[in-house]
C-alpha cells in the first residue's frame, strides 16, 4: 500500500430504523459519538492523507467542532450531502485530490486498519475493490407473495461492506455518468460496475458492522470493549 489515499466518510443519512430522535451516526458508542470513532481510525493511518466528511445540512457546524475537538486534522472539508447517498459521495469527490479514494460509512466505526489496508492494496492492483465477507446463512430469493423462487449458491455470495476503494478518476467518471443518466445505485461498486469496470473483493471481518438498528448498538459496545481490553493486554492491532 504505497499510494496516498483520500477518504470520503458518508454520514448524511437520517435513518429511522434506530428509533431515536438523534441520527445514528451521532449516538454515543462508549465515550464518543459513533462518527468520531470512525474518523479516528482513518486519522491514525499514515497512508490516508486527506478526508472529507459529508453530513446533513443541519449537522455541518457540530461536525466541524468535533473535528477540532478530537484533533481530526486529516479532515479537509465538512460538506453537505445530497438527496441520495450516491449524491453525497459525489459531493465528497469534488473535495478530494488524492489519486486513490475510499468511500466509508460513518456508522461502521469498528473497521480495522488491517482491513482497510487489505482493501486498498487490492484496489491498487485492480483499480477498484470492496471489503466483503462470505455469507454464512442460506439466502432465498422471495417474490412479493412471500414465496421462495430461488436459492442462490451460497459459495458465490458475499456481504459487501465499506470501505470501497477506487482510483479517483474511475469513481468520478462513474458518478458523472450515473448523474447524467439519472441512475441511482445501492453502493459505489454498483455505479462503477455498470460502466463495465471490474471490481474485486478483499475479505473483511464480520465485526465491521453497520450500526443501523437498536440491537446493533449493544453489540458494537461489546466489540469496542473487547477490542480495548485486547489492546490493554498487548494483543490488539496498532493503527
Amino acid at each position: 500500500m504505497g499510494a496516498d489515499w483520500g477518504v470520503i466518510i458518508v454520514a448524511a443519512g437520517r435513518g429511522t430504523r434506530m428509533g431515536t430522535k438523534e441520527s445514528k451516526q451521532y449516538l454515543q458508542l462508549g465515550d464518543k459519538p459513533i462518527l468520531v470513532h470512525t474518523l479516528e481510525l482513518f486519522q491514525s493511518m499514515d497512508t490516508v492523507k486527506e478526508a472529507v466528511l459529508v453530513v446533513g445540512s443541519d449537522d455541518v457546524e457540530r461536525c466541524r467542532k468535533w473535528v477540532q475537538e478530537y484533533g481530526i486534522t486529516k479532515v479537509t472539508a465538512v460538506v453537505t450531502g445530497g438527496a441520495e447517498r450516491q449524491h453525497s459521495v459525489y459531493c465528497g469527490l469534488q473535495e478530494l485530490t488524492s489519486e486513490w479514494v475510499m468511500v466509508h460509512d460513518g456508522v461502521r466505526p469498528l473497521v480495522t486498519a488491517d482491513a482497510v489496508r487489505a482493501c486498498c492494496e487490492q484496489a491498487e492492483k485492480s483499480g477498484a475493490s470492496v471489503l466483503a465477507v462470505p455469507v454464512k446463512d442460506t439466502i432465498k430469493q422471495v417474490n412479493e407473495a412471500g414465496v421462495i423462487i430461488s436459492t442462490p449458491d451460497r459459495r458465490s455470495l458475499w456481504a459487501i461492506q465499506t470501505p470501497q476503494a477506487f482510483r479517483r478518476v474511475l469513481l468520478l467518471e462513474a458518478h458523472e455518468r450515473a448523474l447524467a443518466e439519472q441512475f441511482v445505485g445501492t453502493d459505489d461498486a454498483m455505479v462503477v460496475e455498470r460502466m463495465g469496470a471490474s471490481v474485486t473483493v478483499a475479505e473483511g471481518e464480520y465485526t465491521n458492522i453497520k450500526i443501523t438498528t437498536p440491537e446493533d448498538l449493544p453489540w458494537a459496545e461489546f466489540l469496542l470493549a473487547k477490542r480495548r481490553a485486547d489492546r490493554a493486554e498487548g494483543n490488539g492491532e496498532q493503527g
